[in-house]
Order: structure tokens, then C-alpha cells, then sequence
């Protein structure tokens, strides 16, 4: 029986850039593939009306609107309940800021290479990889978080949350990561579960561009709080199962739109 495997694409004001990720899915892409979501997070500009009006035009995608402003953890959480609910057995994540290419995981999809993990995560910072428009400064300071994670999982740790990803829904089905944070650093914390969980993790260089694309990383903080973060986890592996949420939701809902 041919696998299920659904893309999901978060999304929240990045109508400059949607239709570009959208773009991405020619012949060769969505052969591969079952089904695509969008998750709007609540945007506050055109974003869902410009992927509405491409889904009528050229592709057959599922536009879901978050009940509440979830973050993109949050909408992570969506759509993981969307691919379990619906029993997918996997699901890739493309961010909708068109920072990532589709293209990126055809050869994995192709070799299949993804049967031998439970997640392939995409990697900027590996040999192979392409830099576009990204600084040298944000290059060396993600290199030496990539080192510093490494030492305390005790793996290569290429990248900590790219705009492309591939998960087996059956890792995800015990919902372990639904105490994780809302925010940006949901993607940390998968890294550091993976280790706590014994996930068996693989990284692909992609290709990664910055052009129009308006980032919410406050650098600093996230910087500060990553590393308090890593320390925790280093002390005791038992913090990963804490709550880090600051506003406790029991079910991450969202509107499927016509």
C-alpha cells in the first residue's frame, strides 16, 4: 500500500512570499506526495486569501485557520494532530516564508531514505548545503549552538529548526511534545526529546534564502533563554518532560476554510 504523506505548510503574514512556497509544487513534488495544509496562524494581512485564490487556480490544498494565534509551535501541533487524526504516516514541514525549497527532500523521497528514521531534519549548516542572503554573523552564531547541542546529546547536531523537515507520524503519536513551548523554540525542544526519546534523527543539506522574509526571532532572548534551556536539560534529561508553556491549551484547534 503506497504511504500517506502530507505536507504542511505554517504560515502567518507571508502573503509576499506564499505564493512563491505554493509555486514549488510542480509535477515532480506533488507526485510524491498525498496531501497538502496550509495553517494560517491568524494573519493579519492577505496571506489566506492569496493561498484561497491559488488553491482554486492550480493546487489541491487544505486551508486550515488556528481557533487562537498559536505561535509556530503551535501550529506544529495543528497539524501533527491533523497527520495523526486523519492517519498519515508521514508528514513533511515547508515554512511559508519561502526561506526552504520542496525540492530539497525529492532525493530522500525518491531513495526512500526516510523508512531508516523516525524525522530527517533539514540542515543550512552542513557541507552541501546553500546559504542565500543569510549573514556570517547568524552562520557562526548557529554553528556554535549546533556544537554546544551536539556535546550534550552526544550527536552531530547540524541544524536546530530549519524550514524543512520530514516526521513519522508514529513518533508522534504519543504527543510528547504538547508541553512544548508555543513559540520558536519548539524546534529545540525537539531536539532535545529526540535525544531524551532515543529518536532516531538524520540530517539533508538544504538550500536557504533571505530576501523579503520578515523574521521573529528575537535573537538575544531566544539566544539567553536556548542556552539556559540546554543547560537544564544537561543537569537532568527529566526537564524535557516539564510543562514550558505559559498559556496551557488542551487541544489545538483550527477552521478548515472553503
Amino acid at each position: 500500500m503506497k504511504e500517506k504523506i502530507l505536507v504542511f505548510i505554517p504560515g502567518y503574514n507571508c502573503e509576499k512570499q506564499v505564493k512563491r512556497v505554493l509555486d514549488q509544487f510542480d509535477s515532480d513534488v506533488t507526485k510524491k506526495l498525498t496531501d497538502i495544509i496550509f495553517v494560517n496562524n491568524r494573519s493579519t494581512d492577505n496571506t489566506e486569501e492569496t493561498v484561497l485564490k491559488y488553491k482554486n487556480k492550480k493546487l489541491n490544498i487544505k486551508v486550515l485557520r488556528n481557533n487562537e494565534n498559536y505561535n509556530l509551535g503551535g501550529s506544529h501541533k495543528v497539524a501533527f494532530d491533523y497527520a495523526i487524526k486523519n492517519k498519515y504516516d508521514y508528514v513533511i514541514v515547508l515554512h511559508g516564508d519561502d526561506q526552504a525549497d520542496i525540492h530539497d527532500i525529492l532525493p530522500i523521497l525518491e531513495t526512500k531514505e526516510y523508512k531508516k528514521y523516525d524525522c530527517m531534519l533539514g540542515a543550512r549548516f552542513m557541507k552541501k548545503s546553500k546559504l542565500i542572503g543569510y549573514s556570517k554573523f547568524r552562520t557562526f552564531g548557529n554553528k556554535v549552538y549546533n556544537y554546544l547541542f551536539s556535546l550534550v546529546v552526544k550527536k552531530k547536531i547540524y541544524d536546530l529548526g530549519s524550514g524543512l523537515n520530514m516526521y513519522n507520524t508514529n513518533m508522534l503519536k504519543n504527543k510528547f511534545y504538547y508541553k512544548f513551548p508555543d513559540r520558536l523554540t519548539f524546534n529545540y525542544c525537539m531536539i532535545l526529546a529526540a535525544n531524551y526519546y532515543n529518536h532516531n534523527i538524520n540530517f539533508f543539506p538544504i538550500s536557504w534564502r533571505e530576501e523579503d522574509q520578515v523574521s521573529n526571532v528575537k535573537m538575544i532572548n531566544q539566544a539567553f533563554n536556548v542556552l539556559k534551556m540546554l543547560f537544564k536539560y544537561k543537569i537532568n534529561h527529566e526537564y524535557i518532560k516539564q510543562e514550558f508553556r505559559d498559556n496551557i491549551i488542551e487541544e489545538y484547534k483550527a477552521k478548515e476554510i472553503k
